[in-house]
């Protein structure tokens, strides 16, 4: 069987793309102190950019700074989530040591900074596996706590259910150390509190086996899908990792794709993903699906059939190491790729998939697929985006980059955030931040907890960026 990169490969190659070079990409002067996330959107000028290496050199210069503080891990929130305007900008990158690992316990703690793929090669020689991250591999550890993020995993829920302790830094300058027991409304402000009550230094992490996981797939109705995911999914102990994918035009047909534990050969021999790939060939398919004439069908033929081929055994590190550099377009230029993310009941998927389906064909939005992802209802979060048990539609989608396209998103945008309000669900707050106070107080009626914490640990509101700024 050749692998699914061989076969784009073949497929690209017959279709005479691979030989299409990237298109420049456009320098800007002077952005040394601008604050730019993945998505090349909202950037941010900042006062002053520190990167400490150190949990001493972020209290100190907590309480040096006189102003604003903003906290960035990898960028990957999309709607200036990470910085604020004349903010002094602290870029936890540096911070990313390996504070200890205590692997017959399954327990580690490390740096915000961290990337999980840093964390995953000092784990899989202990045959040790994260918990819960997401599907890429890049994001700083951190980050992902600071957004409560969530993955493909069977049961698991948001990444905040592993976390066992923070330390945090507060406004004051003040290191603290916060849990379920100590500290309790801290570590619950903290976990998808996006830097609004402290600055997340230090993570202690659950762990869990790494083990052998099957690819399987299926496509089913979307009517028979929550079913099918309670009884082959859910009900399955073996399921480990599961997505749904829905295709454009017409997002109703799921492929369901769920990594099995086996004990079958495996069919890649890397226990990680090597590292500094060009993906050349992934960039070249995005390109010519979302530019060329016709590549609607491109991605029907010979796209999607690869994505959705099964029978692959991989080591569960492996798949959990993906690099987001094999999603990164030639140039983000003239268009840019962006996510959003809604949570519905299960009672409420179907009504809601078609809906969003109908908004989008209705806005011509240049969708590539919609995810579907599970997660049970969220205890730990003060603002949950799973009050109870959600399906997530994860949209990722193709927009220019002038303002009028970006005009443009916020109003089918806030068209989706009000048909998600209206089944009983939530929008997650990491990206574009075109939602109305009104769709934002709906949403998340804690904010008012948040704001009377807030109140409380820093009542000059020194802790803030572009989310918190407009919304809080």
């Amino acid at each position: 069987m050749p692998s699914r990169r061989t076969f784009l490969a073949q497929a690209l190659l017959g279709a005479g793309l691979l030989a299409v070079t990237p298109l420049p990409a456009l320098c800007a002067p002077d952005v040394a102190l601008e604050v730019a996330n993945v998505t090349g959107l909202y950037s941010i000028r900042v006062a002053r950019v520190v990167s400490p290496r150190t949990v001493a050199e972020v209290a100190a210069a907590m309480k040096d700074w006189p102003g604003q503080v903003s906290v960035g891990g990898g960028r990957y929130s999309m709607g200036g989530q990470v910085a604020l305007p004349g903010s002094l900008h602290l870029d936890m990158r540096s911070l990313s040591a390996l504070v200890w690992l205590r692997a017959t316990e399954r327990r580690v703690r490390v740096q915000s900074g961290m990337r999980w793929r840093d964390l995953q090669e000092r784990i899989d020689p202990h045959q040790l596996a994260v918990k819960t991250m997401q599907s890429y591999a890049n994001f700083t550890v951190g980050g992902s706590v600071s957004v409560n993020a969530h993955g493909r995993y069977v049961g698991h829920g948001p990444v905040g259910a592993s976390v066992v302790a923070l330390q945090l830094v507060l406004a004051s300058g003040e290191v603290v150390e916060a849990s379920r027991q100590v500290n309790t409304a801290l570590f619950r402000a903290a976990i998808g509190g996006y830097g609004a009550i402290g600055v997340i230094t230090e993570v202690e992490l659950e762990l869990d086996d790494n083990t052998r996981i099957e690819r399987v797939v299926q496509p089913v109705p979307l009517r028979d899908y929550v079913a099918y995911f309670k009884q082959q999914v859910q009900g399955r102990p073996d399921s480990l990792l599961h997505n749904a994918d829905l295709i454009p035009p017409h997002f109703d047909v799921p492929q369901a794709v769920t990594w099995r534990r086996t004990g079958k050969p495996l069919t890649e021999k890397a226990r990680l993903v090597p590292r500094g790939q060009a993906y050349t060939l992934e960039k070249n398919a995005l390109w010519a699906m979302t530019e060329l004439p016709g590549g609607h069908q491109l991605r029907q033929r010979v796209v999607q059939p690869l994505r959705m081929k099964g029978g692959e055994v991989v080591w569960r590190n492996h798949e959990a190491s993906l690099d987001v550099a094999e999603l990164e377009p030639r140039t983000r230029a003239i268009s840019t790729y962006v996510l959003q993310e809604y949570f519905v009941p299960p009672r409420h998927l179907e009504s809601f998939a078609k809906g969003m389906a109908r908004v989008l064909r209705a806005h011509d939005v240049e969708a590539l697929n919609i995810s579907i992802r599970h997660s049970p209802a969220d205890t730990t979060a003060l603002l949950p985006w799973a009050r109870e048990e959600v399906f997530a539609l994860v949209l990722y989608f193709k927009q220019r980059v002038h303002e009028r396209a970006q005009a443009a998103v916020g109003v089918w945008t806030r068209e989706l955030i009000d048909l998600v309000l209206q089944h009983e669900g939530r929008y997650y707050l990491p990206y574009q931040l075109h939602a109305t106070q009104a769709q934002f107080d709906k949403a998340y009626p804690e904010a008012a907890a948040l704001r009377t914490l807030k109140r409380q640990w820093d009542p000059a509101g020194r802790l803030s960026n572009a989310l918190w700024a407009r919304y809080l």
